[in-house]
């Protein structure tokens, strides 16, 4: 069966992408949320979501936006929807856009891959390989790199920071995104956190751990980091540019 064969049944669970893009990236300055902001002609988002729409196997793609967002209707039309729906945390505007999902029609056992709008230099390829490892898995997969370097520990509470410690980085790995679950073991998941407010799940892979799951880590790319500094925009753009240009490799 071919994998676009495998989308268009109906009586299989389906795969959707859901975007959030609430937070204001403070860190990257610009006075512009950093996912609305310039890169290499257009808005660090579109980049996202053209990625997506380039992969056979979504079927439906959701940008949680924040309920006074005032960028996302100058976007240009796509394929995909928008769910003003974003909350005061990353967990809490997956959890909403969740239920925005399951309101659309998505069923609880269809597949969510979640990923940061402001992550846009992730590839088709990349969604394709995380795919191809979580269908078949009881649990979901995430995109995850092994630690290269020298993990160090600083001493708390003094500036300016000390190291206290050296970490073993044997076994130890950088999440990335998108991780990819069924939608209704990550609403439920997420659910037994809410009246904490989330506290202490920092990524989606977090709150499966808390229900009990071991997540499969797929290998990503070095390219899929996130915006998050000012000099990260200058390094995204030089790898769009070496994308675009003849014989531009993609990761």
């Amino acid at each position: 069966m071919h994998a676009t064969e495998r989308s268009a049944d109906p009586a299989l669970p389906r795969c959707h992408a859901l975007l959030p893009c609430a937070g204001r990236g403070q860190r990257a300055g610009g006075g512009v949320p950093k996912q609305y902001q310039m890169l290499a002609g257009a808005h660090v988002v579109q980049h996202t979501l053209a990625a997506f729409a380039r992969v056979p196997r979504i079927a439906s793609v959701l940008l949680v936006v924040a309920p006074g967002d005032e960028y996302a209707a100058s976007l240009p039309a796509g394929t995909h929807q928008v769910a003003r729906c974003g909350g005061a945390s990353r967990a809490e505007s997956v959890f909403n856009g969740l239920h925005a999902l399951l309101a659309a029609g998505a069923a609880p056992n269809d597949w969510v891959l979640v990923h940061d709008a402001a992550r846009c230099l992730i590839t088709p390829a990349l969604i394709e390989r995380l795919i191809d490892a979580a269908l078949p898995d009881a649990c979901g997969a995430l995109l995850a790199l092994p630690l290269a370097d020298t993990l160090k520990k600083a001493r708390s509470a003094e500036a300016p920071p000390r190291v206290h410690a050296t970490l073993e980085r044997e076994g130890k790995w950088l999440a990335q995104t998108p991780q990819m679950f069924r939608i209704g073991a990550l609403r439920a998941a997420l659910c037994a956190h809410q009246a904490a407010g989330f506290a202490g799940i920092t990524d989606e892979a977090s709150a499966m751990e808390a229900a009990g799951h071991a997540p499969l880590l797929v290998p990503g790319s070095a390219h899929n980091f996130k915006l998050t500094y000012p000099e990260d925009f200058a390094l995204a753009a030089a790898v769009l540019r070496a994308r675009a240009a003849p014989q531009g490799a993609q990761p």
